[in-house]
């Protein structure tokens, strides 16, 4: 197995900048990103400054060090947010950046560290988050995440492999399913999001007021709020109609469930990594709108640290339909990595909604979102239920019912 080239790794960056971020000219780059990806982010600021950036700032994490932090600082410690990295985001945000994360971490980074401690400090961090969410979680920011292999991730993968094998591998399977290996991968993402642009919109023009879902482990009824909005594909911002890809890859169209209008009992398919470890084969129960019982044969306790975030993190926050032919589906592999597991699978979201699922969401109060039946949370955390036994029915204003998947295939035409 070869590694990839620069020239592969050229058109990586500029397809993260062209049709992910959309860099615009003399607009700043903050670029999130491992020190193991550090290679690959000096080609994304190179090219940026090509393109006209009139910055990039990097962020940089390192998973041996919050490995390190995890095991010998105390609770209390890794609770602290500093002042000036709330200030940091919130001063890109409000200077209109552009926001590239470059993921790359172990699946099992925090494989037995105390679930609590875990749970703590993300809760923590989403709560100085708060204002830099709201740039991204309502459009008014260009921001995209792109993956990149490293050796504990790919050799979780491909576990029989050797490392440099099992990273080339992951390299090719990337380029493949982010298009970087087809000839002009940024027009290939310009038909893709075309032909996700037709499935939104014709599920906006159904305007289902309900969708049930069955399955092996599965007999879930999500009611929509009434003025619900299917989103997919590219987003523009707010205000300057920027057009940008949030995820790399992404084969989904999705919109807000009803927070109060949710019941029945829904099972993972695939394993969900959260906050550092895997939480698998696990099952939700869902009552008015509310997971009430919970089981998971691998990390209950993570689960259950995760439900405990907050009043909003036990809601559902989103629901997304992929069909079963995805090309990550098709890869037959389970990537441990939620980005690309998502776009496998028809998936939720436990936690907080994009507000600008439903009509004039963006410019609603809390309270008012609330009203819509639009949940709020610290979290959003989306695990994957969908597969090649699911089966989904619309339910219409009039109280009539028809097919939208069956057998986790869309079950409809938008042409």
């Amino acid at each position: 197995m070869l590694l990839p080239s620069q020239e592969q790794l050229e058109k990586y960056a500029q397809l993260a900048l062209q049709t992910g971020v959309n860099l615009q000219k003399d607009q700043k780059l903050m670029i999130n990103s491992t020190v193991e990806g550090a290679p690959f982010t000096r080609i994304i600021a190179r090219k940026a400054y090509e393109m006209g950036a009139e910055d990039v700032h990097i962020v940089w994490t390192d998973d041996e060090l919050t490995r390190l932090r995890y095991e010998h600082a105390d609770v209390e410690v890794l609770k602290e947010v500093p002042d000036w990295q709330k200030d940091m985001y919130s001063y890109f945000g409000e200077e209109g950046a552009a926001i590239l994360s470059v993921r790359s971490t172990d699946p099992d980074l925090l494989k037995g560290i105390d679930a609590g401690k875990v749970a703590a400090a993300t809760k923590a961090r989403s709560e100085a988050m708060t204002k830099f969410r709201g740039f991204t979680m309502n459009d008014r920011i260009q921001w995209s995440i792109v993956s990149i292999p490293i050796p504990a991730w790919a050799q979780k993968i491909f576990p029989n492999e050797t490392e440099e094998n099992a990273v080339a591998k992951l390299w090719e399977q990337i380029f493949s399913i982010v298009r970087v290996n087809q000839e002009d991968p940024v027009a290939a993402w310009e038909e893709h999001n075309r032909k996700l642009r037709q499935a939104r919109e014709f599920l906006n023009k159904k305007k289902y007021s309900k969708l049930i879902y069955k399955a092996p482990g599965t007999d879930l009824e999500v009611e929509l709020p009434e003025n619900h909005i299917w989103k997919g594909g590219a987003a523009q911002t707010a205000e300057g109609k920027v057009p940008f890809n949030p995820n790399m890859p992404t084969e989904e169209v999705f919109t807000a469930p009803h927070k109060y209008g949710v019941n029945g009992q829904v099972s993972s398919t695939k394993p969900l990594n959260y906050g550092g470890n895997v939480i698998d084969h696990f099952t939700l129960t869902f009552k008015e709108g509310k997971v009430v019982d919970f089981k998971a044969e691998e990390g209950e306790e993570t689960l259950k640290h995760l439900l405990d975030t907050d009043e909003g993190s036990r809601r559902l926050g989103e629901l997304a339909l992929v069909p079963h032919e995805s090309p990550i589906s098709q890869s037959g592999l389970i990537f441990y990595n939620t980005l690309y597991d998502e776009n496998a699978s028809c998936h939720l979201a436990l936690g907080k909604a994009y507000p600008n699922n439903v009509e004039g969401g963006s410019d609603m109060s809390e309270s008012e979102l609330d009203q819509s039946g639009v949940n709020h949370s610290l979290s959003h955390v989306d695990f994957m239920m969908g597969s090649g036994e699911l089966d989904i029915d619309g339910v219409l204003e009039d109280g009539s019912t028809e097919s939208v998947m069956r057998k986790g295939s869309w079950a409809i035409s938008f042409e």
